[in-house]
């Protein structure tokens, strides 16, 4: 296991663990506050969807800069149960773990801004486009890392989104998005 910093908000410099499971990668810090430098620090009122939390830290960051909720989705039970770990850690009840598959996660309400990043090259974000309706509220943002640029992926069914922001770090390619 190794560990890795939360790089803003009331939490800042606290560190949390990450599972050594396949396919998780966490978002490298640089990344993330790029990431919270387009959504701004103070997410206060959002409700936010970690689709493919894997250790949680994109959830963690939000809930961190006030979003008044976070639901982690991980369905690969090692990982998630070092997630549960982590956000037992801060004793707060906006932190919403789930060990469930993200395609077959069922909402009572949508949420006002997604975190997309699953496991590359396995077709995750093409299964996940049909859903995104029913994830989202109108005005929602989706924050979207991949293996390439979505341009080059050629994402069929994200419709109506639009890439509104985007950057590359080593080997992750990130997208913040909104509906047109």
């Amino acid at each position: 296991m190794s560990r890795i910093r939360i790089t803003g908000g009331e939490w800042r410099s606290r560190l949390i663990q990450v599972a050594d499971a396949p396919g998780l990668r966490p978002t490298p810090d640089r990344v993330r506050e790029t990431l919270f430098n387009w959504l701004g620090q103070d997410l206060t009122g959002l409700t936010c969807l970690d689709a493919f939390a894997g250790s949680g830290i994109l959830g963690i960051e939000a809930a961190s800069r006030g979003a008044d909720k976070v639901v982690f989705l991980e369905a690969e039970r090692k990982a998630f149960l070092a997630l549960h770990k982590n956000v037992e850690l801060f004793a707060c009840d906006r932190l919403e773990p789930i060990c469930c598959d993200a395609i077959k996660f069922a909402p009572a309400a949508g949420f006002d801004l997604l975190f997309l990043d699953p496991p590359y090259r396995q077709g995750w974000l093409e299964r996940m486009a049909p859903r995104l309706s029913r994830l989202t509220k109108p005005e929602s943002r989706l924050y979207v890392e991949a293996e390439a640029p979505l341009e080059r992926l050629a994402l069929i069914g994200w419709g109506s989104w639009r890439v509104i922001r985007q950057g590359h770090a080593g080997q992750v390619f990130f997208h913040l998005l909104e509906q047109a």
